[in-house]
């Protein structure tokens, strides 16, 4: 069986959260919107979804929508909150090394009025908030920086940069996919306006996540129809998806703890093993990031050629996102931590998840020796770093 090690990716649907799903698919397949009785089972299963989303991250059940994921919910953050507040406003502030979902949103609002800066992280991986607090202006109307990097995983000082977003009324959004029901979120004590998270990064489906916006912060919809999820996003609601994510949800905190210190065992292992390789380097942070993940750069081969012959000894990974993996472009992560184009080209991205257990760390370990010792060898680059 293949040695899955790609769940910032996506992660494949538990067996538990399948079996709560299912009765939606066929027999309980009303729309929560009718009246009669498969209507009213709909809305109540969506209500208490709702409910379970809303305890998770302290929030209250009004103020989570749901959507189709987490790129939706980005766009829905950020667009929305830009444009209805033009009349304040129109600079926003966020990181150079958002995911392209903020990104991209980010230079879509450019090409239309706005002004946006992108805060660098630090060669570590990290925000420094004093650097958001320098470039806030009377204009400013939103912040948006993730909790924890997609790709080298290091977990941003949220709730300093909360704070500060709170004291200058600015509003202020976290791109959450990553850490949702991974590390615990309180957007009260967070002081956290938006936050966007996503079902199939927790065990869930594919196709439904959320966004959380605080009570009173007022966005502009950019979807219209029949005024579901409080006239913020109409649209039919896919109710079997959203109980997929609640359920995966309930069960991924409840096993938060345990999990997370079984996996950054598992994890160091594997980082003290792959930088005893020479010409080796370990992105991000070497303790704040995501007990999952591990980041490396492999000087003088390309990451694509590992990921494809790991994959041939049965071992899934990624170099770069999993979003963009099909670009030729170095990833822009790895640039904004200060890599050069050569040595991002030479990316791995392992992350872990349930499934894995020591013995298919030291299988990563042993193929991975011994594929970067094989593509050295065949390397155009004569100058291997000892």
């Amino acid at each position: 069986m293949k040695i899955y090690m790609d769940h910032a990716a996506t992660t494949p649907v538990r067996k538990e959260t399948l079996s709560a799903m299912q009765p939606f698919f066929s027999d309980n397949f009303g729309n929560a919107s009718s009246l009669y009785d498969l209507g009213r089972k709909a809305k109540e299963a969506l209500d208490e979804s709702r409910k379970k989303i809303a305890r998770i991250i302290n929030a209250e059940p009004q103020e989570i929508i749901f959507t189709s994921g987490g790129t939706e919910s980005d766009n829905m953050a950020v667009k929305e909150i830009a444009f209805a507040n033009r009349n304040k406003g129109s600079h926003i502030i966020t990181s150079s090394f958002e995911h392209h979902a903020v990104i991209n949103t980010c230079k879509f609002l450019e090409k239309n009025g706005f002004k946006v800066d992108y805060v660098n992280p630090d060669k570590y991986g990290i925000i420094n908030p004093r650097d958001i607090e320098k470039l806030i202006t009377e204009k400013t109307i939103l912040v948006s920086i993730m909790h924890a990097n997609n790709e080298i995983g290091t977990i941003q000082p949220i709730e300093e940069i909360g704070k500060i977003c709170k004291d200058k009324k600015i509003i202020f959004h976290t791109d959450a996919v990553q850490t949702f029901c991974r590390l615990p979120v309180d957007v009260k004590k967070m002081n956290i306006d938006l936050l966007s998270a996503s079902g199939h990064k927790i065990y869930g489906p594919k196709g439904a996540g959320f966004l959380f916006i605080r009570k009173g912060t007022g966005i502009f919809p950019l979807l219209h129809g029949g005024g579901q999820e409080s006239g913020l996003r109409s649209g039919t609601e896919n109710i079997s998806g959203i109980v997929g994510m609640a359920k995966a949800a309930e069960l991924a905190g409840k096993e938060m703890n345990s999990e997370n210190s079984r996996l950054a065992k598992l994890r160091d292992i594997l980082i003290k093993e792959i930088l005893k390789i020479p010409g080796t380097r370990l992105n991000g942070h070497a303790s704040r990031r995501l007990a999952n993940n591990a980041n490396f750069s492999f000087q003088n081969i390309e990451g694509e050629s590992i990921v494809m012959l790991l994959d041939k000894a049965g071992i899934a990974a990624s170099t770069g996102s999993a979003c963009s993996t099909k670009s030729l472009e170095p990833s822009h992560v790895l640039l904004a931590i200060g890599l050069s184009h050569k040595d991002a080209h030479g990316s791995l991205r392992l992350t872990l998840g349930k499934s894995n257990n020591e013995k298919d760390i030291k299988t990563a370990i042993r193929e991975i020796k011994k594929i970067v010792n094989q593509l050295r060898k065949i390397s155009p680059f004569q100058r291997i770093i000892e």
